[in-house]
């Protein structure tokens, strides 16, 4: 069965005064419709990578890949024209801040009523109806005075819902979501993560959750990619992330606080050059 995505050997380089610097350096792997979780450390490549396959990383960042193929059809490097057609209606990111996503003059309808209509074509009243149709969908229980907030009136959490909806409204069968969840508080977290968990297995979408959250992750992700230096160290099904092998994954689960084994001080990572170079524990 082909993939719902395919990268072989994702880079992405930046030119700097002090020569290349490779943001990702190699990133492989397929998609299918399942939760994939990828994680690692602040500046590790993992919204470079979710940036690289949406297409939004801008010159003078170079993309470059032996392959990033979209259900079989190569999205690499494609004129911006081309992009902007399979962006949003194909494959969809939500970014990790709604309030610098949202734009601050526009109501929550306007916005969503006119990014499906750029994808669909569908006349106002029909867009409209499907604004309200997707503020529902994600649990907002008063789906009509929403549609006509602005985002400074909504609270964060349903900042982030109301992006949800947005990005889910024209059907695409991938959404890259970053950091969804990190500037919410649990309970509201976990709402979120029940509507992505439904929406995902009602459409049989494919998501890459990208998440500092490995207790997170191995709950809620089918499968992990673990990054660190700009390329994937390991790769495992989430229930077996807390058996990780790669030295680098275990230092990051020995450094998180466990109520279960409290401890006086907390595990330093101590990091080996090796880690940049060696290929990927527990690849295909």
């Amino acid at each position: 069965m082909t993939p719902l995505l395919s990268v072989r050997n994702l880079r992405v380089a930046f030119p700097t005064r002090s020569g290349l610097f490779e943001a990702v350096r190699g990133v492989s792997f397929e998609l299918g419709r399942e939760r994939l979780g990828v994680v690692g450390e602040s500046g590790s490549g993992k919204t470079m990578t979710g940036r690289a396959i949406l297409g939004l990383v801008r010159p003078p960042g170079r993309v470059d890949a032996d392959r990033m193929a979209l259900s079989g059809e190569s999205i690499l490097n494609l004129p911006e024209r081309r992009m902007r057609r399979l962006r949003g209606a194909r494959i969809s990111m939500v970014m990790q801040d709604p309030k610098f996503s949202l734009n601050p003059v526009m109501t929550v309808g306007r916005q969503i009523v006119e990014g499906y209509r750029l994808h669909t074509g569908v006349s106002r009243a029909q867009a409209r109806d499907k604004a309200l149709e997707m503020l529902a969908a994600v649990q907002i229980r008063d789906p009509e005075r929403v549609f006509h907030a602005y985002p400074h009136e909504v609270s964060g959490g349903m900042g982030q819902r109301i992006m949800i909806a947005m990005m889910l409204a024209p059907d695409p069968e991938i959404l890259i979501a970053d950091e969804p969840t990190s500037a919410l508080d649990v309970s509201v977290r976990n709402e979120v993560l029940r509507i992505l968990d439904r929406l995902v297995r009602e459409r049989g979408m494919g998501l890459i959750f990208i998440s500092h959250d490995l207790n997170l992750v191995a709950q809620f992700c089918d499968r992990v990619l673990i990054m660190y230096a700009g390329r994937v160290v390991e790769e495992l099904p989430a229930r077996d992330l807390h058996a990780a092998r790669h030295p680098y994954t275990q230092g990051l689960l020995n450094s998180l606080p466990r109520l279960d084994r409290p401890v006086e001080r907390l595990a330093v990572l101590q990091r080996q050059a090796g880690w940049r170079d060696a290929p990927p524990e527990g690849a295909a």
